[in-house]
């Protein structure tokens, strides 16, 4: 469907043709309309697919009427600080050509440059729960004019134990007012969310439930935990992949093979909850400069990181939440691109992939690499095992046998923000 179909003003049309588009995705071409017309929305698509536009086109839409008046109307809510930057970056593209203003606020950096802003007036707000929460503490923030609120990736939102946080903000808000809820994934918290702050949602599916975009090819290679990092630098050089992003569980890890890929010769960063603000934006663009051959990051890059053209995700260990390895792959793959998702797989963590590949419900290949052949037992009991990175550089490696004949599976289908609390049935837990 053409953008010029769906009921969008000039200024608009004329802001998305200039970012390159003119046919909406089936997510975009589904909600758009829906949202128009004022209805609550529950909306879950492939991560990659165009989510973000198909709430702020419609918001931006509804805003025009009334542009200027510096009111804030509009409140978007997001999990990570790298997610309210891609969102606040994309109203800023389309709204490009209308008098429309919008700020970003997360944690990380100062309070007071935010409230500067707030006082100015504002017509959109784009922040993490964790922030808003100290603005409205501090009575920087009025809440009391918002007829529109997006929760944007509300599965990870909840992850990450901010369900306190948002059943505050929300009772904060006007009654009567248009509520959409994003995701990649649904579950039955979401679900239960909805029933609680949505009136009579229209439900939109543009792909099965946590179903993985078909233009990424997903394999996973078993190997010992020790070799990991060995495997990674030799298939980095080897297939000389010159963008790479590879990702830990926790953020010890990261900084760790990001070090010893750097000792390999690699160009490497990592990038974390504990990293300020100011060095994960500085890694993240060097990373799309190509300055950075490797990002190592934790599952706080799995949202919010829009990257062209990446090639390659890497998932040097399993993550323990199986819907964040939906999240962490659809970093590739994006706008109908080709892309290459490989997990390295130990003995600790078949119980872990094997979660995965119920979940995602297609054939993801196994592979095991000459040289690097695995000798761990098998163990369903992955979470409790520490799982350690590295292992000392050694010769060998080179070439791969498939364990299952499957082959690259490109037709499958395929922070310092805390938590106020713990949401029912959640662990809170830092964006790591």
């Amino acid at each position: 469907m053409q953008f010029d179909s769906l009921g969008l003003r000039a200024e608009l049309l004329r802001a998305v043709g200039e970012q390159g588009y003119t046919e909406a995705t089936p997510v975009q071409a589904k909600a758009i309309p829906v949202v128009l017309a004022g209805n609550d929305v529950m909306a879950s698509a492939q991560t990659g697919t165009g989510k973000t536009a198909a709430f702020t086109l419609p918001l931006l839409e509804k805003l025009g009427k009334q542009a200027g008046e510096r009111k804030l109307r509009a409140l978007i809510l997001t999990p990570t600080r790298e997610l309210a930057a891609q969102v606040h970056q994309n109203l800023r593209d389309y709204g490009r050509h209308l008098n429309i203003r919008s700020v970003e606020i997360y944690g990380g950096v100062s309070i007071n440059p935010q409230m500067t802003k707030l006082k100015r007036g504002v017509d959109v707000l784009i922040a993490t729960p964790g922030r808003l929460m100290d603005h409205m503490e501090r009575g920087t923030v009025d809440l009391r004019h918002i007829d529109t609120l997006i929760l944007d990736e509300a599965d990870r939102m909840l992850d990450m134990g901010f369900r306190p946080a948002i059943d505050r903000i929300v009772r904060s808000l006007p009654k009567q007012r248009q509520t959409l809820l994003f995701s990649a994934t649904f579950s039955k918290e979401i679900t239960a969310l909805a029933h609680q702050f949505l009136k009579n949602p229209v439900r939109i599916e543009t792909a099965a439930p946590n179903s993985t975009v078909e233009a990424i090819a997903q394999k996973a290679i078993t190997v010992d935990q020790a070799k990991k990092r060995e495997l990674l630098s030799w298939m980095i050089g080897s297939e000389n992949w010159q963008q790479v992003l590879v990702f830990t569980r926790t953020k010890h890890g990261a900084n760790r093979l990001a070090k010893q890929l750097e000792g390999d010769g690699l160009a490497s960063a990592a990038i974390h909850g504990n990293k300020s603000q100011g060095a994960r934006t500085k890694a993240l663009t060097e990373f799309k400069k190509n300055k950075i051959r490797v990002l190592v990051a934790t599952d706080v890059a799995a949202r919010g990181l829009d990257i062209d053209h990446l090639p390659h995700v890497v998932n040097f260990e399993i993550p323990n939440v199986p819907e964040d390895y939906v999240h962490r792959i659809g970093r590739t793959g994006r706008a109908g691109r080709e892309g290459v998702a490989v997990s390295l797989v130990c003995g600790a963590e078949h119980g872990l992939f094997e979660d995965i590949r119920k979940l995602v419900k297609v054939p993801i290949p196994t592979e095991v690499i000459d040289g690097y052949e695995p000798t761990e037992p098998l163990s369903r009991d992955a979470g409790k095992t520490n799982q350690r990175g590295g292992g000392q550089k050694r010769g060998g490696g080179g070439q791969r046998r498939s364990a299952s004949g499957n082959g690259n599976n490109r037709g499958g289908r395929s922070s310092n923000e805390r938590g106020r609390g713990r949401g029912r049935g959640q662990s809170s837990r830092r964006a790591a």
